[in-house]
């Protein structure tokens, strides 16, 4: 699937820079590399990272990346590109898939580095869950983060989900600033990793 900015979405972000130029793909699986970079950038904690997947955790994801049926699988990836070239990513899914999906994601992590996470359910049914979202540095600031946002609540819309649904982390003022700005809404506090985080949710539209 390819979701390019024009139509309805297109008209949401004609105000921003340079949108028409911005193309918004369903990932392959040529892409796993380029979605290890998104959800590393996403967690930014290379401790983190190293405590759940172990020390070539960039290897690991990208193996997980690859895997149908994971959660960071290119099936759950939209991919944004400037001119062709991937500038972020958007990795997300149905919530009342997350056990199955991490059941698969857990067993190559333990594959790999010989331990199975421990971590508590981030999400449930009912919502579209954003694992992993992030821009890569050269091309920040251009509107990118929430095309991608937008792409995928039009494409959850469009298989019944009513809710987009992600986790910010407390401390996190510009992410909290970009998501209200694209309607999100505080739903309760959380937790994730060991960071306290808010709970926020997006009405999906068609």
């Amino acid at each position: 699937m390819v979701v390019q900015a024009q139509g309805q979405l297109k008209k949401r972000l004609k105000k921003s820079t340079n949108m028409e130029k911005i193309t918004i793909r369903q990932a392959v699986p040529e892409d796993a590399s380029f979605i290890a970079q998104v959800v590393c950038t996403a967690i930014a904690s290379e401790e983190g990272l190293r405590s759940y997947c172990g020390e070539e955790y960039e290897k690991v994801i990208t193996q997980i990346a690859a895997t149908e049926g994971t959660q960071y699988s290119y099936e759950n990836t939209l991919i944004a590109a400037v001119d062709g070239q991937p500038a972020g990513g958007i990795v997300a899914y149905d919530g009342a898939q997350l056990h199955p999906l991490r059941s698969k994601t857990w067993d190559i992590i333990e594959q790999q580095t010989g331990k199975r996470p421990c971590i508590a359910d981030e999400t449930a049914a009912g919502e579209c869950y954003i694992d992993s979202l992030a821009v890569m540095p050269a091309f920040r600031n251009k509107g990118i983060a929430k095309a991608l946002i937008l792409a995928l609540s039009e494409k959850v819309a469009n298989i019944g989900i009513d809710y987009v649904g992600l986790l910010v982390d407390e401390d996190n003022e510009k992410g909290q600033a970009l998501y209200k700005s694209v309607g999100f809404t505080y739903i309760n506090d959380s937790e994730f990793l060991g960071h306290k985080m808010y709970h926020l949710q997006r009405k999906t539209t068609k």
